[in-house]
């Protein structure tokens, strides 16, 4: 199993406004593609960022459906995510492999 996570700093402010949307709008867009089998959210207990920093961990069965996601859907669904929460939260994606 092939594991994208997200990794998100939010400002303090915003983070409850952000989580809702992340919840019930960018979340299922990104499960509608069809190529995550589940996700979770986690928030970082002990950051040592300001703000509230959360993971969210899609699961894919393989490298393909993450490099499709990527190629396919990621740009369009990053930028409503950038266009509603502009200088707002710092992201940055990692790969992982479960072993």
């Amino acid at each position: 199993m092939i594991i994208y996570n997200e990794t998100i700093i939010v400002e303090e402010t915003t983070h409850q406004e952000w989580l809702t949307w992340i919840q019930q709008t960018h979340i299922p867009k990104v499960m509608e593609t069809g190529l995550f089998t589940s996700f979770r959210i986690l928030t970082v207990l002990d950051s040592p960022n300001e703000g509230v920093t959360y993971c969210i961990q899609y699961d894919a069965e393989n490298m393909d459906n993450v490099g499709t996601y990527y190629n396919n859907h990621h740009p369009d669904i990053q930028a409503a995510h950038q266009q509603k929460f502009e200088n707002k939260f710092v992201m940055f994606s990692t790969l992982m492999q479960e072993v």
